[in-house]
C-alpha cells in the first residue's frame, strides 16, 4: 500500500465512477444543446409535412437549415454510452413521436369537431 493519501483525498473530484466532473459536465451542456435542436427539428418537419418535393428541396438548401442539420449530426458523435438501438432510447424516440403524432391529430380534430356543420357549409362557399 504505496499511497498514503486519505480515502476522501483518493476519491476527491471522480465521483463514484471515477471519471470526474468532466462527463457530468459533458452530459449536461450536450443536453442543453439539443434542446433548441430538436425544438427546430420538430417544426421543421411539422413545416414540410406533405409539401411536395421542390418545396423540401428548397428548405434544405437553406443555409440556416443545413447548419442546424449539421450541428444536430456533430452533437449525435459527442453523445456518449447512447446508441440508437438501445432499448430504452429506442422506445423513447417511439413514444415521444406517439405523443406529438397524437398531438398533431387531436388537436385539429378537436376544433373541427365544436364547429356546427351548416355554418362551414356557408363559409366554404
Amino acid at each position: 500500500m504505496s499511497d498514503m493519501r486519505t480515502p476522501l483525498a483518493r476519491v476527491r473530484g471522480l465521483g463514484s465512477a471515477r471519471e470526474g466532473t468532466g462527463h457530468f459536465w459533458h452530459q449536461r451542456l450536450t443536453a442543453i444543446a439539443n434542446i433548441p435542436l430538436i425544438l427546430f427539428f420538430v417544426g421543421f418537419l411539422i413545416a414540410i409535412n406533405g409539401a411536395a418535393y421542390a418545396q423540401v428541396h428548397a428548405a434544405l438548401a437553406n443555409p440556416l437549415v443545413a447548419l442546424a442539420l449539421l450541428l444536430a449530426r456533430g452533437l449525435r458523435t459527442i453523445l456518449t454510452g447512447v446508441n440508437a438501438w438501445d432499448p430504452a432510447v429506442f422506445g423513447g424516440v417511439v413514444v415521444l413521436l406517439a405523443a406529438v403524432a397524437l398531438c398533431a391529430s387531436y388537436l385539429p380534430a378537436r376544433r373541427a369537431a365544436r364547429l356546427e356543420p351548416t355554418a362551414a357549409l356557408r363559409r366554404s362557399e
